[in-house]
């Protein structure tokens, strides 16, 4: 398995003295991913569940809508030393095949950082184009979205170690979780929990709710959306393009869940107190 985590040398500075030690920093690296051979997208993350990150990378770009939409899924073995490992190539069957050659012909190419999950489109409208509009009108209590953030941060092993991971949850309506994942990109993290889900034949997910580590961002409600979640949490803000589009797609959408508080920003009709 490819280590998450690298040890690296530092001068540490603390109370007016200084020394050296050695530190744990996240690993993040480029992950190719192809279409039927050809370049699609180049994505910086953290090495591990390089399946999943595609699957689910692949439904929210709507290449595929189900797991019947995959042939294969495979680390290309050919690479010069440097990139083995971090180029997979997808096979897809039936009308994938077709959306996938409409995507390589219209995507500008691009390197997508781990911090942006919407490069390379070439308009706003190929943004919010197909996003679903949620169903599901099952609830949650206050007392369990309390309770999400510390379930999730018990799973973050790697974070533990370095302090440089985000992490996403999939809990179900109880609280449990049952699905996370960690990585340097916050919507990578999402599209690796949602993509193993959709490996597993459990897409979609109208009986899940996902919290994310970080802030909500217009990507992390368009891949929740899409995965059919109705209930999307984190601990810190979401932006006002997030916030627009959980409302068009009735999405329950709450940020800064800390302690016994957080704020309900769309959809107050799943939660009860």
């Amino acid at each position: 398995m490819t280590s998450r985590i690298h040890e690296v040398d530092i001068l540490r500075v603390e109370a007016g003295t200084s020394g050296h030690r050695r530190d744990s920093a996240a690993v993040e690296e480029p992950l190719e991913i192809r279409l039927q051979g050809s370049p699609f997208v180049v994505t910086m993350r953290t090495p591990g569940a390089d399946r999943d990150l595609a699957a689910g990378f692949l439904l929210s770009e709507r290449i595929i809508t189900s797991a019947d939409d995959l042939g294969t899924i495979r680390h290309c073995t050919d690479m010069d030393a440097g990139s083995e490992g971090n180029v997979l190539d997808v096979t897809l069957v039936g009308a994938a095949g077709d959306r996938a050659e409409a995507a390589l012909a219209a995507r500008r190419p691009v390197t997508t950082t781990s911090a942006c999950g919407v490069c390379g489109r070439r308009s706003i409208d190929d943004l919010v184009s197909g996003i679903p509009r949620i169903g599901g009108d099952w609830s949650m209590s206050a007392a369990t979205v309390a309770t999400l953030p510390g379930c999730l941060r018990a799973t973050q092993a790697v974070f533990a170690d370095t302090g440089g991971l985000h992490a996403a949850g999939l809990f179900d309506r109880d609280g449990l979780l049952v699905a996370a994942a960690e990585d340097v990109g916050r919507h990578n993290a999402v599209d690796k929990v949602i993509g193993a889900q959709l490996l597993a034949d459990r897409c979609p997910l109208g009986d899940r709710a996902l919290l994310v580590s970080g802030r909500t961002s217009f990507e992390i409600v368009q891949k929740a959306a899409v995965g059919g979640i109705p209930i999307v949490a984190a601990v810190s803000a979401p932006s006002s393009l997030a916030i627009e589009l959980a409302r068009e797609a009735n999405v329950t959408l709450l940020g800064f869940v800390r302690g016994d508080t957080f704020n309900i920003y769309t959809g107050d009709h799943r939660i009860f107190l």
